[in-house]
Order: C-alpha cells, then sequence, then structure tokens
C-alpha cells in the first residue's frame, strides 16, 4: 500500500508513474487527497479539544484542592460537553481513516523509473539470454506427450479424482520432482537462506498485507466456514512472519527459503497455452523471501537475479531474463524480473520464475519496520523470487532433454534420483 505522505507531497508524480502500469489513478487520488485534508482537519480539532479537557480536568484539580467547589463543579459541565465533542470527533476520525484506508488499497505500488512502458508481455524488455537452445528430432513430443510414454504423470488420474490443472506425479516422475525440490532447497541453504515450511492456508490479514487481498480475491481458492485462503505462494506466509514488527538495523537482511504447494484458481486460463504442466491450479514451488534495507534493495534484486539464473545454468536450461514492462507487472510489485526457459518441443519460451521488489508496498500494509542506531523507524523493503517453480521446469527439463533412449537427467540432479535416465 502506498504512504499518505507520498501522495499528498508527490501526487502528480504518483499519477504519471501509475500511467506506466496503465492505471488512471487521477480520480482516486483526487478523493484521498480531499479526505486527506480533511481528516487532518478534525485530528486537530480532536487534539485541541482533547488539550482543552485535560487542561480543565487540571483546574478543576486545583480549584478542588483550594475549596472552590462551586468553580470546579461548574468547569465539570465544561468538561461533559468537551468529552461529547470528542466522542462525536473520534467517530467522524475513525470513518474518515476508514474511507482514507479504503481508497488507498485500489491504489497499485508506483513502478521503479528503470520500468518501461507497455501494455502486455510482448512489450517486456529481454535484458539477457543464455544457453545454447538444442535442435530436436522432427519426431519429438510436448511434454504430456513424454508423461504418458513413460508413465510418469496422470493428468487424467488428476481430473478423475479432482479436476483439470491437478495431475498426479508417479514413478520417476514423482521421484524427479521431489529431487527438483531437494536441490533447490538445498542450493538455498548453501546462498544463506533459512530453510521454512509454513502453513498452507492463510487467514485474511495475511492475504490482504502481501496484496493478495482485495486484488487477487477472485484467484485465491478460499475456505469460507474458515475464512481462510490457501497460499499461492510461500511468499505470503513467509513474509508475514514480520507482520507488525520493528526489527533492528543490523537484522538486516533476513533471507528465507521454503517450499510448498501452491495453489491458483487460474480463472479464465484455456486454450493450448495451458496444456499439461504449463499452467495448473496446483503445483510445487520453492520461494525465496528477503527483507532488507531500503538503500540495498535493488542490490539484494541483482543478486537475487543472479542467484535464480545460477539455478538454471546448474540445470542446463536455456533461458532469458525479462525485466517486465508496466503493463504486465503485478500490482504490488515495483519492479521485476520473469525468468524464462525455452521449450524445444513446444518452441517456445515459458515463465518459471518472477524476481520482485516491491519496496514499501508490503511493508506499509504489514507494518513491518526496522530501527537504525539512532532510533530512527523507517519501513523495510521486501522481496521474493520463484527459486523455481516446478511445473515449467520440468515439462522443459522432459522436453528439452528427450532421446532415442529416453529423457536425460540432468548431472546435478542425479545424486538425488538415483537415475540417470527416464526410460
Amino acid at each position: 500500500m502506498l504512504q499518505i505522505n507520498l501522495i499528498r507531497e508527490q501526487s502528480d508524480e504518483v499519477i504519471n508513474k501509475l500511467k506506466i502500469k496503465n492505471f488512471n489513478a487521477t480520480e482516486i487520488v483526487s478523493k484521498l487527497l480531499a479526505v486527506d485534508t480533511e481528516r487532518r482537519s478534525i485530528q486537530k480539532k480532536l487534539d485541541d479539544t482533547l488539550a482543552d479537557s485535560n487542561s480543565i480536568a487540571r483546574e478543576i484539580g486545583h480549584l478542588f484542592k483550594s475549596g472552590k467547589q462551586t468553580e470546579a463543579n461548574a468547569l465539570r459541565e465544561k468538561t461533559s460537553e468537551l468529552k461529547q465533542q470528542v466522542k462525536e470527533l473520534q467517530g467522524q476520525l475513525n470513518k474518515l481513516e476508514d474511507d482514507q484506508s479504503n481508497l488507498l488499497v485500489l491504489l497499485p505500488n508506483v513502478p521503479h523509473e528503470s520500468v518501461p512502458a507497455g501494455q502486455s508481455s510482448e512489450e517486456n524488455e529481454i535484458i539477457n539470454q543464455e544457453g545454447i537452445i538444442g535442435e530436436l528430432p522432427d519426431n519429438a513430443l510436448p511434454h504430456w506427450e513424454l508423461a504418458g510414454k513413460y508413465d510418469i504423470i496422470g493428468f487424467e488420474l488428476g481430473t478423475k479424482i479432482t479436476g483439470a490443472g491437478f495431475p498426479v506425479y508417479k514413478g520417476k516422475g514423482a521421484k524427479l520432482q521431489r529431487a527438483l525440490i531437494s536441490f533447490f532447497l538445498d542450493e538455498a541453504i548453501k546462498a544463506g537462506y533459512t530453510e521454512y515450511q509454513p502453513p498452507l492456508l492463510v487467514n485474511e490479514a495475511s492475504a490482504f498485507a502481501t496484496g493478495q487481498l482485495p486484488d487477487k480475491d477472485g484467484q485465491m481458492y478460499h475456505v469460507p466456514i474458515d475464512n481462510l485462503f490457501l497460499i499461492p505462494t510461500s511468499e505470503v506466509p513467509v513474509t508475514n512472519f514480520y507482520r507488525d514488527m520493528i526489527l533492528q538495523e543490523d537484522e538486516l537482511p533476513i533471507k528465507n527459503t521454503a517450499y510448498s504447494v501452491c495453489f491458483r484458481r487460474e480463472a479464465g486460463s484455456y486454450g493450448k497455452d495451458v496444456r499439461g504442466l504449463n499452467r495448473l491450479h496446483q503445483f510445487d514451488k520453492v520461494e525465496i523471501v528477503q527483507v532488507t534495507h531500503p538503500e540495498k534493495s535493488y542490490d539484494t534484486l541483482e543478486e537475487m537475479l543472479t542467484y535464480v539464473s545460477g539455478l538454471l545454468k546448474k540445470l542446463e536450461l536455456p533461458f532469458r531474463v525479462a525485466r517486465l514492462c508496466g503493463g504486465d507487472l503485478s500490482f504490488a510489485s515495483a519492479m521485476t524480473y520473469d525468468m524464462e526457459v525455452y521449450s524445444s518441443a513446444q518452441k517456445r519460451w515459458l515463465e518459471v520464475s518472477s524476481i520482485s521488489n516491491f519496496e514499501t508496498f508490503q511493508s506499509n500494509r504489514m507494518k513491518l519496520r526496522f530501527k537504525n542506531k539512532e532510533g530512527k523507524i523507517s519501513l523495510a523493503h521486501t522481496l521474493n523470487g520463484s527459486a523455481l517453480a516446478l511445473p515449467r521446469i520440468l515439462a522443459a527439463l522432459l522436453e528439452n532433454n528427450q532421446t532415442s533412449e529416453g529423457i536425460r537427467v540432468p548431472k546435478v540432479l542425479i545424486p538425488y534420483t538415483g537415475f540417470e535416465m527416464i526410460s
């Protein structure tokens, strides 16, 4: 959530920057400024009234001590009037604060100055590409056919027991999935991240704090009887570890990693681009999350980008890095890099990771702050990245490594799988 001070002091700049996200903030900002002006006016009246009430209370005390009960009782009537004014002003202030909050949550995060303009993913800026895109024979199969040929993923079985988008991994497919999870977690721990295993459901406050609510309300699975939400990524519970906390500056950066099952409704997703593992309702992912000093967050973003790139190199997958344009940037992100691997059988790039800097957007919602050595308290910056999301990684590994003898397992995974080929 944007800070009201930023909107008050830089309203025109906020409006212009949000245009990069193709978001017209003019009306909302105008309403916010009007509400903020009235709120501050009521706050001043309330403060003045409370000050008068306290002053009179002290005077009443002095009068009673002096034996002037008549004068003291007369002032008590004035105190009663002031108490009623305080009650009325507090009610007005509460309503204005609610109005302000309801308007603030409608505004997305302001994009970083490096974010290019654009309407969709087609206008994202490709900043790097690595690895060799191999040539497959003409009879190469997409992963959903390879899964059936080698009996490693049951798409129809998942549909039978749950529905489309809930595959069943079996045999060497299940073991390869587990190998990837273990590999990603081990690599994160080597890089200084602390491993957690968080809950798969979160409360409404947690979903709001990281920006899923109200923006992504329809994309989350909801358990109404308990008002809990299935997590779309472990970023949500892990970042919320620090909700309503004041950290010490020397505790930063905090580096956490977590494996979790993730759930997304993906409402409205149809067509060839969602076949097989390309887009699921339930999938596995290892996430990395950092809480860091505002002055260091963009260095941290580059560090996380380098780290995820290293994972893809170790998996021997050709990949490219895209800086998202404004139109493709998420509601909460100030800047995002997408990592895409090339699927030789599908002949297209598949997104496997998003690495984002949210600056103070999440920390302002969750009141995540830190105190420096001088005692000043400021909002921290939060970042997260997929490291990595498994479905499309698995799809690319199956497709790119298919041979006449079977599917080759990358060398780095063999210690985890115990086999070199799926045949």
